[in-house]
């Protein structure tokens, strides 16, 4: 039988054909003239002060705290539930992460959780759109401001949704993407820092190319200019390949998006009536870059068996995300009960533009008839 996989790329000719170009060039490293044009190209689309395309949304999160001057035990507020590269980033500069719980409806950061956890050590708050669904940056936002914070969104996974009409990635003073094989715009590997204030972005262009600048800008200069190395900084440059395929995935972003959308549609209509499962839920005033579709099985279910026979009929699933304060790494002190619940029950399941309906109906039957057979008359287990 055919198989399914979790995620896949959509990238065809037209991205092909730009890498010829790049090819043809004889400029394929990073902050060249297809860099350049990418950079343009976001910041027009995002509406911001400056846009830095860098190798990978990690990169960016760790620009975007040394940009905004975190120091080495200052307490930085980030969502719990995710992927924990905001929470590697703070650590990177020797601060404390400190973990704030979750929406159990949206899994996005909880706005009173924020606002219960900044005390006179917190400098700010990083924000993260939970698999594609923007946060609740209206609330974020004032609470940020009532306390003199910055406040970053981790977009990395929300490329094409939106919050109130506007883009995510855009929703902050400074936004971050990723560009990894399953988001919403894919050059394999790749991500930007978006910030509104241009003297932001002069800071993480810098300090991404070694904090020297461009090498391609100094080779064609008259002369011979010699950089001095000044202050530490990163190889976190985007090669001109990966920006000549972001350059045609950023003009097919709607389209993919709205593939998805209609997967997410469709499994939503066929799963409705499925007691042993939740499934994700989207407030009126956003949009969904449905990067991952998660649904919450009941306590009931043993998600490991689920997981074994959808992958033994050749269908990709995965655990969901990441509760970041259980992980041994970051020795947390508090507790976030709603993250820790969703990492145990979260599933998930097929997600991707390339997605045919026949496979989507698949898909469920597999989950439908596994969720059953796997479900036990006990009633332990998270709260519902």
């Amino acid at each position: 039988m055919e198989p399914i996989p979790l995620v896949r790329a959509s990238l065809g000719e037209r991205e092909l054909a730009a890498v010829a170009e790049v090819f043809a060039s004889g400029w394929p490293a990073g902050q060249g003239p297809r860099g350049k044009a990418l950079e343009a190209r976001l910041a027009e689309r995002y509406g911001v002060g400056d846009a830095v395309a860098v190798s990978n949304c990690g990169a960016a999160l760790h620009l975007a705290v040394l940009a905004l001057g975190v120091k080495p035990g200052d307490e930085v507020i980030v969502a719990d539930y995710g992927f924990p590269a905001p929470a590697q980033a703070v650590r990177y500069l020797d601060a404390v992460p400190v973990f704030a719980d979750v929406r159990p409806d949206t899994y996005t950061i909880d706005p009173q959780s924020v606002a219960d956890l900044v005390t006179p050590r917190t400098v700010g708050v990083i924000a993260v759109d939970t698999v594609g669904l923007p946060a609740d940056y209206t609330e974020l936002q004032e609470i940020a401001d009532r306390h003199g914070l910055f406040l970053v969104e981790d977009a990395a996974c929300a490329v094409g949704a939106t919050y109130q009409g506007r883009p995510a990635g855009s929703l902050a003073q400074v936004g971050c993407l990723s560009f990894h094989g399953r988001k919403g715009a894919s050059s394999g590997e790749g991500g930007a820092l978006l910030a509104r204030d241009p003297a932001i972005g002069k800071d993480a262009r810098l300090r991404s190319s070694f904090g020297i600048g461009s090498i391609f800008d100094m080779g064609n200069v008259v002369g011979l200019p010699i950089p001095t190395f000044t202050g530490i900084g990163y190889n976190f440059k985007l090669s001109d390949i990966a920006a000549a395929i972001l350059e045609v995935q950023l003009g097919r972003i709607d389209e993919l998006t709205e593939r998805r959308s209609a997967t997410a549609a469709r499994y939503a209509e066929l799963l409705a009536d499925e007691e042993l499962l939740t499934l994700p839920q989207v407030p009126q005033d956003r949009t969904h870059a449905w990067q991952t579709y998660m649904v919450t099985l009941d306590p009931r279910v043993d998600r490991a068996a689920v997981a074994t026979e959808l992958r033994g009929q050749g269908i990709g699933c995965g655990h969901g995300t990441f509760a970041a304060h259980v992980q041994p790494v970051f020795e947390a002190q508090q507790k976030c009960p709603v993250s820790a619940d969703l990492f145990q029950r979260q599933l998930a399941i097929p997600m991707h533009a390339e997605l045919r309906p026949e496979q989507v109906e698949r898909v469920v039957d597999a989950l439908r008839g596994a969720v059953r057979t796997h479900a036990s008359t006990s009633t332990t287990g998270g709260a519902a």
